[in-house]
């Protein structure tokens, strides 16, 4: 029996992306490899010509999306896991940052997500099975200072995929939210959109930290895209793959500290919280 699954990446120009769709493809499953720019995966659709499609994708162009979509399903035929991969980062305090800056941050990553997300449905749900895997970070749980429109855009992430795994629970589709940690990717480098309003005060707050550790990390980053990759194969075929899934040590130790903290915080103020009652005692 033909056990092989198709694939449905978007933003596979370069780091994550492209490393899961090879990945995948060298697995042996089929890959609907989408780019803004399809020249950055051509290599790709010569090393398996029978089982990589290439589609030139911007995921902010919801027409497309569908085009896209439905031509991927009438030659690939059924789509068995959605991976919304596209987005990128953006680094500066949330007052430098304009809306000409932060809008279209989150029209790739979040509105562009949740339409590539319906365009997919239908099929899923007709089939009554399928798998969509959501990539947000682990400053989609835990923010970071100088990341609040990108922490923003990736927590919408977490509750529209939250919600989605309940809506669909019903059909047999699985949704995972993957929380990477630091990834050597391009991230952190060159990908890694700033303000263009420099404020000087925040020179010596916690925001210049934060830019300075991006810095450093780029090109250093412990964890490997390709072995993600094949954690994603693996969780797609088990029956129970998990909601949220944290990456890399880095990830789990900042997301324990941040479920600590908030359970400390939630306790120390629980007799506040419960006091709002009509019945509480005055």
């Amino acid at each position: 029996m033909n056990t092989r699954k198709v694939w449905f990446i978007t933003g596979c120009d370069s780091g994550m992306g492209k490393a899961v769709a090879e990945t995948v493809l060298e697995h042996g499953d089929r890959v609907i490899v989408t780019a803004r720019d399809p020249n950055n995966v051509t290599e790709l659709a010569q090393r398996f010509p029978e089982t990589a499609s290439i589609y030139a994708l911007d995921i902010t162009q919801a027409a497309q999306v569908r085009e896209v979509v439905a031509n991927a399903e009438r030659t690939a035929g059924a789509i068995d896991v959605l991976m919304n991969n596209a987005g990128y980062g953006l680094l500066g305090p949330a007052e430098a940052t304009s809306p000409d800056e932060y809008r279209p941050l989150f029209e790739v990553n979040f509105f562009g997500m949740a339409e590539v997300t319906r365009a997919v449905l239908p099929g899923m749900r007709k089939r009554r099975k399928g798998h969509i895997i959501n990539t947000s970070s682990s400053g989609g749980y835990a923010a970071s200072p100088g990341f609040a429109f990108y922490a923003a855009s990736k927590f919408a992430v977490e509750g529209f995929s939250d919600a989605l795994a309940q809506e669909l629970a019903a059909f047999g589709i699985k949704v995972t939210i993957l929380e990477p940690g630091s990834f050597r990717t391009g991230f952190a480098g060159a990908n890694l959109k700033k303000p263009k309003l420099q404020i000087e005060d925040y020179a010596q707050t916690a925001v210049s930290l934060t830019t300075t550790r991006m810095a450093q990390r780029d090109g250093t980053q412990p964890n490997d895209p390709k072995r993600l990759a094949q954690v994603l194969i693996r969780i797609t075929d088990d029956p129970s793959p998990p909601l949220r899934l944290p990456l890399g040590e880095d990830s789990i130790d900042r997301l324990e500290k941040k479920v600590a903290a908030t359970a400390a915080e939630f306790q120390q103020w629980k007799a506040v919280a419960l006091s709002v009652a009509f019945d509480a005692p005055k």
